[in-house]
């Protein structure tokens, strides 16, 4: 159990994607955080980062793990559709 709330954990999360923009900036891509609800992370990939055959690597290996070392090993990333940004309690 992450013991955080979603409210605490935003910045620190806001933080932990801002270092990694950078990476997926230099092969065209971006990141947007959208929210943190019951310890997911949601986020909608930008840019070359969408439809990419590494998405899912980056996201697991890349950010879900960079949020795992620097704020809590229990927080889960999730890819938010283009379209989805309203309504991710249907995903």
């Amino acid at each position: 159990m992450i013991p955080f709330t979603d409210e605490e954990l935003m910045n620190p999360v806001q933080a932990a994607i801002d270092k990694i923009r950078p990476s997926l900036a230099l092969d065209g891509g971006d990141i947007n955080f959208i929210t943190v609800k019951n310890g997911n992370v949601y986020v909608q990939l930008k840019g070359a980062c969408i439809g990419c055959a590494s998405s899912g690597s980056t996201l697991k290996y890349g950010v879900e793990r960079q949020l795992k070392m620097d704020i809590h090993p229990e927080l889960t990333v999730i890819n938010v559709p283009i379209g989805m940004e309203n309504d991710i309690d249907n995903l």
